[in-house]
């Protein structure tokens, strides 16, 4: 409606390029006024005289009507354009469905030579009937009574009618969105974005923004962007030549969040259940399937809260993500279901109907050793499990979705709670067949004793966490969270086999477009 404002203002003013009179134009708005108004009296006021009489029905409204609806207003972009004898058939399609609004353009409409020119990708406005149709797979077609050419197009447009590879449309990332199977991811998405937030907030979970740019690494990893003001051709030097950052915009090194949860357990330890839902970042050099290094996060955190319930949660939310979706997005899913992966509404029922399976560590890697599978990667207590291992145990051995825990201490994080045999740390993953771990959390260490010397045993200096420290020296509590992967999830449950797949502009080693 913003477009209608601007254009009542533009008229009610007296504006050049709603003129038909005068000498020639300079400046943006054309060369002449004769060419001024066609762009403005033929277009613009159409568009005022349409939208003041009618607000606009989504194309998924239109097709979801019970009952016929006359006058009605839609708009789009064609989809394909096929001529008879004394009309054309328009295919139109808002983003809002997966299906096309039928529209009928009869010969009698005043620019009905223009619309036989029309190409897929141009955008236009339709005033006109709905009505029942006569065609098959369709239950409303609109006639229309007016058609306005709102933008063109041309024949370089990327996207016709036909089948495109994932690859190609990776490259017009920009113009992907209009194709159906991509039109069915992102709105997979918002959904999916919506039934989290749903998820937590009907728990009375606290939803808290945490910090993007942040001065720790909270998995310790080093794999970390660093964020800086300082001028990369002239940096001020320490007396060693190393670059001296305490004279940085913040006074010290700073970088791009790995993760939201140090933040979060301090929003815990007052309001007891908070989420974060937000980007984080990798400097990961991987080029897998499965990693990206810009990415979201979903990071629940609970006070009063043990191992086994952080797994109770884990659990929950990706059984009722899933009920969500299938309910919410049918259209969508079908559609996956019939191009992406034929399995997927099997593996989605399936995931939802049985109980997660629950084995340690342990157990898990004596289960690997057993198996006579020959995997590319070794299997060894003490050695991460690979997405190969992941599989196996939820495809083949389990045959659903296995939460596995109690790692060695070596292999994660300091801020993992001890186990009494301090040999291994209360942390869990959520295994699920097709992707392998899709959540990763732990009980936190709660014991500032035990906490500062897994700080000191992982080579980091208590100094740097004095705050984070501070929440066991003031009404420590056993306290619990997880991060469930966003895009992991909606690979999940749409059967998308490629992470950069489900991002709207993904950002990977060697690429930042758009």
């Amino acid at each position: 409606m913003a477009c209608l404002s601007s254009a009542r203002r533009l008229i009610a003013e007296g504006h050049p390029i709603f003129e038909n009179t005068g000498p020639p134009l300079k400046g943006p708005f054309g060369r002449t006024r004769a060419v001024a108004s066609i762009a403005g009296l033929e277009c613009a006021r159409r568009f005022v005289q349409f939208a003041a009489m009618l607000s606009p029905t989504s194309v998924k409204d239109a097709l979801n009507q019970t009952a016929p609806v006359a006058p009605i207003l839609v708009q789009g972009w064609v989809r394909t354009r096929r001529d008879s004898k004394d009309f054309s058939f328009i295919e139109l399609n808002d983003g809002s469905s997966l299906r096309n609004l039928q529209i009928i353009a009869r010969n009698s409409l005043s620019n009905y030579a223009a619309l036989q020119r029309l190409i897929t990708g141009a955008s236009i406005l339709v005033r006109g009937a709905l009505v029942a149709s006569q065609g098959k797979g369709q239950n409303w077609e609109v006639i229309a009574d007016e058609v306005t050419i709102v933008g063109a197009s041309d024949d370089s447009y990327p996207l016709q009618k036909k089948g495109h590879t994932p690859e190609f449309l990776r490259e017009i990332a920009h113009l992907r969105p209009r194709s159906n199977l991509f039109g069915c991811v992102f709105r997979v998405r918002s959904r999916l974005a919506f039934a989290i937030h749903q998820f937590f907030q009907e728990r009375g979970f606290y939803y808290i923004h945490t910090p993007i740019i942040t001065g720790s690494d909270c998995e310790g990893a080093g794999e970390l962007f660093r964020v800086t003001a300082i001028n990369a051709n002239d940096p001020p030097r320490k007396p060693d030549g190393g670059i001296d950052y305490t004279r940085d915009f913040f006074g010290r090194s700073t970088y791009l969040t790995v993760s939201g949860q140090l933040e979060a357990e301090a929003f815990a330890s007052a309001l007891s259940k908070v989420y974060t839902f937000g980007p984080t970042f990798r400097a990961e050099n991987s080029n897998t399937s499965r990693h990206a290094n810009e990415f979201w996060m979903i990071e629940p955190e609970m006070a009063f809260i043990d191992l086994n319930g952080n797994m109770d949660l884990a659990e929950e939310i990706v059984k009722y993500l899933i009920r969500d979706v299938r309910e919410k997005c049918p259209e969508e899913l079908g559609l996956f279901a019939k191009f992406v992966d034929k399995e997927l509404l099997g593996r989605l029922d399936f995931v939802v109907e049985r109980p997660f399976q629950r084995t340690t560590y342990t157990e898990a890697i004596e289960l690997l050793k057993k198996s006579g599978e020959k995997f590319e990667f070794p299997v060894e207590y003490g050695l991460n499990l690979q997405s190969e291992h992941e599989r196996w145990l939820t495809e083949k051995h389990f045959k659903c979705p296995v939460t596995v825990f109690n790692y060695p201490k070596e292999i994660k994080p300091f801020y993992m709670r001890l186990n009494d045999d301090e040999r291994t740390v209360t942390a869990m993953d959520l295994l699920v067949p097709g992707i392998g771990e899709i959540v990763g959390g732990s009980q936190r260490e709660e014991r500032l004793e035990i906490l500062e010397a897994n700080m000191r045993h992982h080579k980091m200096d208590p100094a740097d966490y004095k705050w984070y420290l501070d929440l066991r020296r003031y009404g420590t509590v056993p306290h619990s969270g997880f991060g469930l992967g966003f895009e992991r999830m909606l690979m999940f449950v749409t059967g998308v086999a490629n992470i950069r797949d489900v991002i709207p502009f993904a950002r990977t080693p060697g690429s930042a477009e758009f």
